[in-house]
């Protein structure tokens, strides 16, 4: 379905440009383009439904899973100025750089609604980019720092509020919660990245479809639709055993759904040293499938 714009216009436009002024000079001329049917087919995914799972709607499903996810990859660009460096050579230059203002107006003027919620921590709407251990073990998170806000589509989650926390080690754990592989993510500087468009071409790449979480008066919906095919196929969870490859059953259920809720593992897991003989094992961890039982979102 073509509105004559996409995201993955944007994405590489802002990759090539090197002058100082890229929200007058790319982002607001292809925020013109946008009005209308653009951003009345973004607001389709707005409410938990099934916009995604309709008979007959199937390739406008799927093309609007693919939207979505290019324009998380645009935010995911225009949030790393806002990120720690990792201080290591592979970490990704920030530029180009919006000002809060100019990031928050892109996503806004696409029918996105801000947020912070920096009071208690919810691994719904926040995602840790940093950990101050405390002394106390046993301490629960609290947040200290929010390092950029979230966005909301109606119900459904766009993207995080990165934070920074204090707790203790039976929370999380500093190096791990805030430096492992995030998962379901294509960027950021401080911390490795695992995504399903990594490995492919880049015309394949964009054929990777954006994690659909959803907040609902009847609680919340994770990861709804998975990277599959819209078939209609029976919902799967993180401790069906015909999901799991060999380095997912090292795991924990609990390590395991965690992994879901906060797209990233919060401890070093209780298998580590046998986890540590396959050097490559957190690329081998293939959570994009996995949902929750509704009673447990």
């Amino acid at each position: 379905m073509s509105y004559g714009v996409d995201a993955r216009e944007l994405y590489e436009a802002l990759g090539r440009y090197e002058g100082t002024e890229p929200y007058a000079n790319v982002v607001v001329p292809w925020l013109d383009r946008t009005h209308g049917g653009y951003r009345a087919w973004l607001a389709t995914a707005a409410e938990d439904g099934s916009w995604w799972t309709g008979k007959g709607t199937e390739s406008a499903g799927q093309e609007l899973l693919w939207e979505l996810y290019a324009l998380h990859r645009v935010g995911d660009r225009l949030l790393l100025p806002r990120q720690p460096s990792s201080g290591g050579p592979g970490s990704p230059d920030p530029r180009p750089s919006l000002s809060e203002g100019q990031y928050l107006d892109v996503f806004a003027s696409l029918g996105m609604t801000p947020f912070e919620e920096g009071d208690a921590f919810d691994p719904f709407l926040h995602e840790i980019a940093g950990v101050e251990q405390a002394d106390d073990p046993h301490a629960p998170i609290e947040i200290t720092e929010v390092l950029w806000p979230g966005l909301m589509l109606g119900q459904l989650l766009f993207s995080r509020a990165g934070v920074r926390i204090r707790c203790g080690v039976e929370h999380a754990q500093r190096g791990v919660a805030d430096r492992s592989p995030l998962y379901w993510t294509f960027r950021r500087r401080h911390r490795p990245t695992v995504d399903l468009s990594q490995g492919w071409g880049s015309r394949s790449q964009w054929r990777t479809a954006f994690r659909l979480d959803y907040r609902t008066p009847a609680g919340d919906r994770l990861n709804v639709a998975g990277n599959r095919p819209i078939d209609g196929r029976a919902d799967l969870h993180p401790d069906h055993p015909d999901n799991l490859s060999p380095e997912e059953r090292l795991l924990t259920p609990g390590e395991r759904r965690e992994l879901l809720r906060h797209r990233c593992l919060l401890r070093a897991p209780e298998a580590a040293d046998a986890l540590a003989a396959s050097p490559t094992w957190t690329q081998e961890l293939m959570p994009f499938d996995w949902r929750l039982p509704n009673s447990e979102g």
